[in-house]
């Protein structure tokens, strides 16, 4: 929480023809992760990527691999994206119990990658405490996860105020990124209210210079960064 602002571009808005060219695109542009966007046609409406992709990617880049599983049964494909090479990885609290989100944490950690828990937009902060004081990162969606290019659901940073609160409360400091409709008017927003990672699909893929739109999502994410923390210690 509250660490430097890093941009993760989704490569689901990448040109699938010509991925490799576009990872390295990205991470010459200063993106600080890859988003991986995994969807089964079940979990949500849509179907994207696996394992082989996420194979080649790890070959093609050294930037940590963030992916995200938007699927209907995270315990059993946890194992495939672990030894394909997820830095990250991210299941759905929507998607398991709470003793299932334990038991993911717990799998992701032994295999010595980052463990993190995603919420879709209508999910409350209050699902994360069976596992917020153990996970890396909390991923709240600021849009209903299926699709790429959708706008951002306003209101969504006090989702991602609540988590930063519910984890000092805990003595914890998970980093917590935001999924959704981000560009330089939204990125501001969550923010301030304390996102550190932000996923990026049609705001820098899509953008006709991606490196100038990572500058200028970065360079409005920090000035509200900056202006949130000079309040609180104002408050203080």
């Amino acid at each position: 929480m509250f660490e430097p602002v890093k941009i993760a571009p989704s490569i689901l808005s990448a040109d699938f023809m010509n991925l490799g060219r576009d990872v390295a695109l990205l991470e010459e542009a200063g993106a600080g992760f890859v988003h991986v966007d995994v969807m089964d046609g079940h979990f949500v409406p849509n179907l994207t990527m696996g394992v082989p992709v996420l194979k080649q990617l790890r070959r093609a880049t050294s930037l940590p691999l963030d992916v995200h599983l938007m699927v209907e049964n995270p315990l059993e494909q946890l194992p495939w994206f672990l030894d394909a090479g997820a830095d990250i990885v991210t299941v759905h609290a929507e998607a398991l119990d709470a003793e299932g989100l334990a038991r993911a944490v717990s799998s992701i950690h032994e295999a010595g990658a980052k463990a993190a828990v995603s919420l879709k937009p209508a999910t409350p902060p209050s699902a994360l405490a069976p596992v917020l004081a153990d996970l890396d990162m909390v991923l709240v969606m600021s849009v209903e996860p299926g699709f790429s290019g959708q706008s951002y659901i306003e209101g969504s940073e006090g989702k991602v105020a609540r988590v930063v609160q519910m984890a000092r409360e805990l003595g914890a400091a998970p980093l917590v990124e935001v999924d959704g409709g981000i560009g330089t008017r939204t990125a501001p927003l969550v923010a301030a209210a304390g996102a550190d990672v932000l996923v990026c699909g049609n705001a820098v893929c899509a953008a006709p210079d991606p490196a100038r739109a990572i500058a200028d999502i970065l360079a409005a994410a920090e000035a509200a960064r900056r202006g949130a923390l000079e309040e609180l210690v104002g408050k203080a």
